[in-house]
């Protein structure tokens, strides 16, 4: 073909300038969103990562979390995520903005953890024993176990670790023995318990026809 060179150059170029056209309005709509002021209390969301969360999140990276849980509330109406309770709204945007790599996950073999804070029966004594024994809390449940995120030791006479998890049954530490958290662990259920997008935010309310006929769009 006389002209196949400059019709590859140029079917190059134009597929080039249109996938830098949807990737730079991406950046310039999402990448410009900063945190929501409350116009009642002034107070800013979502709030920061504080320093133990950050590292708890390159722990939640690092061990591969997101290979089975996700990190997406869907809309009422798309699939079942308000029934299940794994949050009382859609996930936007700015629920976003702090995280450094956005863990959205595509397979749910657990539970989304996008509000895992949120959930009223997980505290933090819940979060360390199904992390250390998952069965003492979720009998069936197919998690496996990060037990190497915690130490087993004996305790010292009159120092017993303040963090030392309370287990019974077979999770129970061998008599004379304590089953305390590692930093690592520490970290990541800080990271976990600052999971919390229940603020209402306006661009979280779903649009309906109702609505915007109501408001004159």
């Amino acid at each position: 073909m006389k002209n196949g060179l400059a019709l590859f150059f140029g079917a190059f170029a134009v597929l080039a300038l249109s996938t830098g056209a949807v990737l730079y309005s991406a950046h310039k709509q999402l990448g410009s969103l900063t945190q929501y002021k409350d116009p009642v209390d002034e107070a800013l969301h979502p709030a920061p990562l504080t320093g133990l969360a950050d590292q708890g999140r390159a722990v939640y990276q690092d061990l591969g979390c997101v290979s089975c849980h996700t990190q997406q509330v869907r809309r009422e109406g798309f699939g079942g995520d308000t029934a299940r309770q794994w949050g009382t709204r859609q996930s936007v945007a700015r629920d976003y903005i702090r995280e450094k790599t956005v863990f959205l996950g595509s397979s749910r073999i657990g539970p989304d953890l996008r509000n895992v804070a949120a959930r009223a029966y997980a505290d933090e004594a819940y979060l360390y024993t199904i992390l250390y024994a998952p069965h003492a809390v979720a009998p069936g449940t197919n998690m496996p176990s990060y037990d190497f995120l915690f130490d087993v030791h004996p305790v010292r006479p009159g120092q017993a670790s303040p963090y030392a998890l309370k287990l019974s049954g077979k999770a129970a530490a061998p008599a004379g023995h304590e089953v305390v958290p590692t930093h690592r662990a520490r970290a990541l259920v800080a990271y976990l318990r600052s999971l919390n997008d229940s603020y209402e935010y306006p661009e979280a309310k779903p649009f309906t026809a109702e609505a915007a006929k109501e408001e004159g769009k």
